[in-house]
């Protein structure tokens, strides 16, 4: 439906408003609109639900639960102007109903990560870098509130309402994870 250059623009604008607009469309069952809110979000709900999950099978079931649930759940949406939030929240709590059902967590290969990353076209390559070391090196808490900030762009107070947790300890794992890096990296900024 969507062209690779038009594709290639709507993944750089997953702003707000953009988001808003999706799901507006999807509560009047407009199809082009869930494609299109897909091709916006999907990048950072699969590295979320992946750095949650660790097991890319998961990952790629939560994020079709997501979108099926988007579809069928749009209308109970409030406009609030922080539709990400929102659609992470749901992802977050698939996430953990999943791990409810199978009781487990299971180590994610290297190359499903790198795979990841490498593909992900909205992510210079610093940020590729860094996520690289981050999911090698970080505690999983460590891992999800990175990738939160770092991917998604989510402000530390907004991880810290999604992840459930006090802001001091986002924050605290936050800076945590950034000494580590900056250890592993011989203390450059």
């Amino acid at each position: 439906m969507f062209s690779q250059t038009s594709m290639e623009k709507i993944k750089a604008d997953c702003s707000p408003d953009a988001v808003e607009q999706c799901l507006s469309g999807i509560r009047e069952r407009d199809r082009g609109a869930l494609e299109e809110l897909y091709y916006r979000t999907s990048a950072s709900v699969y590295g979320f639900a992946l750095s949650v999950l660790k097991n890319t099978q998961d990952a790629e079931d939560v994020m079709h639960d997501l979108y099926l649930l988007v579809w069928s759940a749009a209308e109970k949406y409030r406009a609030d102007g922080k539709p990400m939030a929102w659609i992470l929240t749901v992802t977050r709590n698939l996430c953990f109903q999943k791990l409810r059902e199978y009781r487990k967590r299971s180590d994610i290969p290297q190359e499903d990560w790198e795979a990841y990353v490498s593909s992900n076209v909205n992510m210079s390559a610093d940020d590729k870098l860094i996520l690289f070391e981050c999911l090698k090196n970080l505690s999983d808490e460590e891992r999800q509130v990175v990738m939160l900030h770092a991917v998604s762009g989510f402000k530390h107070r907004e991880i810290a309402k999604l992840l459930r947790m006090p802001l001091s300890t986002v924050l605290s794992k936050y800076n945590r994870a950034v000494k580590k890096l900056q250890k592993f990296y011989g203390g450059a900024q």
